[in-house]
């Protein structure tokens, strides 16, 4: 059975000749197309991690150089050390073989003018083909398989060739790599011990919930098969909106769970700027890293940036109205699950409504779902429940959302614990019951 490093061995081989081939070449002043002299190994339908991504992203001869190229520094950085040799008559390295030194690995680095020596030597027509390999529309762009320059200046010939963590992990061991929270990905892990029967919630909810799953698990036969392509731009956009504490997030992220994508939950604090600009970039650079479609983004609290459309009648009128309008096409343009949460609906634009496939409102919960979470609370055998305690009475007396109940039972587990008691007395739930909606301004019936 073929494995992952046989067919990467095979491809490095292959590079490897085609780097000899052309500094021959360039050592005769002589030129040549490599690719039509060195055939490139084939990959046919190998089921290992490199061979299915290559495929995947669809990459052709040129840019599968180009992708050991900028893969290399991280497998096998001494296949390289070609590039290090220097010009005897100007005592430096070779200008035109591009890259820099140095990084974490000690050792040369590939830039764009490294691929397109390799690629055209100094054939003009074969370099000016070969920068199309770099264009926003091209696979290596497209697919976010080489990280875009952060900086438009950055872009020329000179810029590294750096490839995505996530192409690295997924072509060496076909994982996914998990991004890094911070200015490039402000979004953090959201992860749930619940499950989907976990989810208190009426028939309305519950059937929006499974139309969501049943598009996203059929989402390719329902666009390609189907053709709603034609029709449809591709992904899920969901709006969950009602009252705090009645589930919004566990949702989201038991959905994920459920779908087998990672859930992360945008910290908004770290996208809204007050400078112009600066919340588009920050925003861009987000949705750039859930291109794939392959993760679920959870934007909680949205209130704090999808508001309403002010009168531009100041320069921040005018800058809010450019962020929501960039929102709003990035929202559309997202190929994955993007799941908005807000508590007052009042609240969300228009302009957002139109883009969603679901709105669900989550409210808060009757008698019945209340005494079913109060008997979730409660189903740990160590959650003991003093003689006389009624669950159907709690759920009947007191009108708490599924997030208050939890705060709850943490004021009663710290209780026990200084208490040293095996079991909770009513006079203990009535308490803590009581200080959780003064918390809200409310009092206990």
């Amino acid at each position: 059975m073929t494995t992952n490093g046989a067919v990467i061995e095979a491809e490095i081989a292959w590079f490897r000749e085609m780097v000899d081939l052309r500094l021959d070449l360039h050592a005769r002043e002589a030129d040549g197309d490599l690719l039509a002299s060195v055939p490139v190994p084939d990959l046919g339908d190998l089921p290992v991690p490199f061979a299915e991504g290559v495929r995947e992203a669809g990459l052709a001869p040129p840019e599968r150089l180009v992708l050991m190229l900028a893969l290399l520094p991280h497998l096998r950085p001494q296949a390289l050390d070609h590039f290090l040799i220097q010009n005897d008559a100007s005592k430096r390295r070779f200008t035109e073989f591009g890259g820099v030194e140095g990084g974490t690995h000690g050792g040369f680095r590939p830039t764009r003018e490294t691929a397109l020596f390799l690629l055209a030597g100094e054939n003009i027509d074969r370099r000016l083909a070969a920068l199309q390999l770099f264009a926003p529309n091209a696979p290596l762009q497209a697919r976010r398989i080489l990280e875009t320059p952060e900086e438009p200046g950055e872009a020329g010939p000179w810029a590294p060739l750096t490839l995505s963590q996530r192409w690295i992990a997924r072509l060496t061991t076909g994982t996914a790599a998990a991004p890094h929270f911070g200015p490039l990905f402000p979004a953090q892990l959201l992860e749930t011990p619940y499950a989907l029967k976990d989810v208190v919630v009426g028939q309305a909810v519950r059937e929006e919930l499974d139309d969501l799953l049943a598009w996203v698990r059929n989402e390719k036969l329902l666009m390609e098969d189907w053709g709603l392509r034609k029709h449809l731009k591709p992904g899920y956009r969901a709006l969950f909106h009602g009252p705090p504490g009645t589930g919004k997030t566990m949702t989201a992220a038991v959905l994920g769970k459920e779908l087998g994508l990672p859930v992360y939950r945008v910290d908004l604090s770290r996208v809204v700027s007050k400078w112009v600009g600066e919340t588009e970039k920050n925003l861009g650079a987000l949705f750039d890293q859930a291109a794939d479609g392959d993760m679920l983004l959870f934007f909680d609290e949205a209130d704090a940036l999808f508001g309403r459309r002010g009168d531009t009648q100041s320069a921040n009128d005018r800058h809010a109205n450019q962020q929501i309008a960039y929102l709003l096409q990035r929202i559309e343009d997202c190929p994955g699950v993007v799941i908005l949460a807000s508590n007052l609906k009042a609240n969300i634009d228009a302009a957002f409504a139109r883009r969603f496939q679901a709105m669900v409102y989550f409210p808060m919960p009757d008698t019945a779902a209340r005494l079913r979470l109060w008997q979730m609370a409660f189903a740990d055998p160590r959650g003991k429940l003093a003689a006389g305690v009624s669950l159907e009475g709690l759920a009947r007396r007191y009108e708490l959302s599924g997030g208050e109940m939890i705060n709850v039972l943490r004021r009663l587990s710290v209780h026990a614990l200084i208490d040293e008691s095996g079991y909770v007395p009513e006079t203990r739930i009535a308490e803590a019951i009581a200080r959780e909606l003064a918390s809200s301004g409310r009092m206990a019936g």
